[in-house]
């Protein structure tokens, strides 16, 4: 039955992830955040990408929600904070105009194992400077707004890292998580992005969330850009830094 076949494909993979990182299937990739004012690339998303021997590339919605839920991800993320952080201190090293480098960090990752000594050590060790590193999450992680998300997510700011909210109005959207955390960039998710040149209601309420960002003084992104005119769109509106296809997709470092 499908059931039975998805049930066993899971297990499958599960087993080939456990392998994945030993085996150096995995690859951190890149898509450039450009600035549309000045012209140039001011950031990065680090990107997972896993090379299977067998299927190719696995997507990361088809392994993310296993290594979530079998705790893998917390190896599995120390590994790309660590590969990430190593590129940021590369590209800046000689850097005028730094770049910052973003990396998605889950729920699991912050609740167990010490993350803030994990960031610590991993800027450290890579020479990476705080002020180079972004960790996105999303509106979920906030949800259960326990004392120590609010306590590590303080500290990991006040280390001079920013934290940015990914899919921001997509999931279970509370204000009140603007105040309350140390959110320093909103990302607008790539939903209400993809209809904005022609669906009136999508730009108003584009034009809501990056008055919102503005009268909190936090950076705006927008991620899922497909088109030039929906960047050019964005950029009058006052969104200014773009995520997508027009400017680049996710590569790999070289």
């Amino acid at each position: 039955s499908p059931l039975t076949q998805a049930a066993t494909e899971r297990m499958e993979l599960e087993s080939d992830l456990r392998k994945a990182l030993a085996n150096g299937q995995l690859e951190v990739y890149y898509q450039p955040k450009i600035h549309t004012i000045i012209g140039q690339m001011t950031g990065a998303e680090a990107l997972l990408r896993w090379h299977h021997p067998t299927r190719g590339m696995v997507p990361p919605d088809k392994f993310i929600g296993i290594a979530e839920d079998t705790g893998l991800i917390v190896e599995i993320g120390a590994w790309v904070l660590q590969t990430a952080c190593s590129t940021a201190a590369a590209w800046n090293k000689e850097s005028l105009f730094p770049i910052k480098v973003a990396v998605n960090l889950s729920a699991r990752q912050l609740f167990y194992g010490n993350f803030v000594d994990t960031v610590h050590t991993t800027l450290t060790s890579t020479g990476c400077r705080p002020e180079w590193l972004e960790l996105e999450i999303t509106e979920s992680l906030l949800i259960s707004r326990t004392p120590e998300t609010v306590l590590s997510l303080e500290t990991l700011d006040k280390l001079g890292i920013s934290i940015a909210l990914d899919d921001f109005g997509t999931g279970y959207s509370s204000l009140s998580y603007l105040t309350e955390f140390p959110i320093k960039t909103i990302k607008i998710d790539r939903s209400f992005v993809s209809n904005i040149t022609i669906d009136k209601r999508k730009l108003e309420l584009v034009r809501a969330i990056i008055s919102l960002g503005r009268s909190l003084t936090a950076e705006l992104v927008a991620e899922g850009v497909e088109t030039s005119e929906q960047a050019a769109c964005l950029d009058r509106l006052g969104c200014h830094i773009i995520q997508g296809y027009p400017y680049a997709r996710p590569m790999p470092v070289t």
